[in-house]
């Protein structure tokens, strides 16, 4: 494994993705340095997200705030806004919070060491290791689920995940070079995303082919193992849908902490197995007969759409109205925007 980093930093040097937050191999070889506050975005919104699902969500918000300091100063409905539909919502919220503490705290400027990454607000283990790598080049050990994948068949590892992270980080470690640390942590995701991949891995085009001990043994397409996940449950909700004579549509903001924290969405019931009615207003509400189905991180969802049209100058126990200048369905998140796109034929008439 001697000259295992130097043979993936000579692949990666000629095959590195094309990505708009990373600074290219030659670029960097010139002296270009990355920017740490867009390597610093990019894997925030890259955590548990795909690669094509961040690319314009990226485009957009260094287009409207292309440095920290214009991010801090953001209004939270606006970002909470632009980030609707990328999920997992904690992010935006930790992404407000750090960009005000770099900002406010430490002068616009980031800090190169991993160790005083992860005391800022949504910066764990893995991300404040790959900012401090791919932005500082620190010598950090790096490992996604790409590179867990790289390292279990490349090592022939069979314990199944999760119990099998301690030796995958291990083996990174092994190989994670003082040299072009930034360059090799992201040639490393590089291979699993696009050589070394779940299915059908491409063996034969691999700069490290010859070294991989599952390949040797027949069993990279059985690797990385992982321990059968319990079925999640399913909570049922009501979501209730209104608009005002006027043209205006009820919303209600959820509160700033727990799922959906801080997005705007239709007032509604608990989620549970047994939700409770809880109409934002008195009115003849109609079962849309439809149900918006979604899927969490541990659980799946059933929400049932209750519409009403109501007269103008109604006003709401719970709730908002908007006018139709001031509401913007790509602000909801995926599950909301579910049920608006189900209830927005039954209230397209207003009166």
């Amino acid at each position: 494994m001697r000259d295992a980093a130097g043979d993936l930093l000579a692949w990666y040097d000629d095959h590195a993705r094309d990505l708009p937050w990373r600074v290219a191999p030659a670029a960097r070889a010139a002296g270009v340095r990355p920017d740490p506050y867009r390597v610093w975005l990019s894997e925030v919104m890259l955590q548990q997200t795909t690669v094509a699902a961040v690319k314009a969500y990226y485009e957009r918000f260094t287009t409207l705030w292309p440095d920290v300091g214009a991010l801090a100063a953001a209004p939270d409905d606006q970002v909470m806004g632009e980030w609707a539909g990328l999920g997992y919502y904690a992010r935006a919220r930790n992404l407000l919070k750090c960009a005000r503490v770099v900002a406010g705290d430490l002068g616009g400027r980031f800090p190169g060491t991993r160790e005083a990454l992860v005391n800022l607000p949504g910066i764990g283990p893995y991300t404040g290791a790959a900012i401090a790598a791919i932005a500082f080049d620190a010598p950090e050990v790096v490992v996604d689920g790409n590179v867990e994948r790289v390292m279990a068949r490349l090592h022939d590892i069979h314990t199944p995940l999760p119990a099998a992270k301690p030796a995958l980080v291990e083996a990174a470690a092994g190989l994670t070079p003082v040299e072009r640390p930034g360059d090799y942590a992201q040639a490393v995701m590089d291979l699993g995303a696009t050589v070394c991949t779940p299915k059908s891995p491409a063996c034969g085009i691999c700069p490290w082919m010859a070294r991989c001990a599952a390949r040797k043994a027949g069993t990279q397409a059985d690797l990385p193992r992982k321990t059968p996940k319990k079925p999640k449950p399913t909570r049922l909700g009501i979501a209730y849908v209104a608009r005002r004579a006027d043209g205006a549509w009820l919303l209600e903001r959820r509160p700033g902490k727990g799922l959906l924290g801080g997005m705007l969405g239709w007032p509604g019931s608990d989620w549970s197995d047994a939700p409770a009615p809880a109409p934002p207003v008195e009115a003849a509400w109609r079962d849309l007969g439809e149900e918006a189905r979604h899927t969490f991180t541990h659980f799946h969802l059933r929400l049932a759409i209750r519409v009403a049209h109501l007269p103008e100058g109604a006003v709401a126990e719970r709730g908002d109205f908007r006018p139709p200048a001031a509401f913007r369905p790509s602000e909801l998140p995926t599950v909301m925007r579910k049920v608006f796109d189900l209830a927005r034929p039954a209230l397209e008439n207003t009166r």
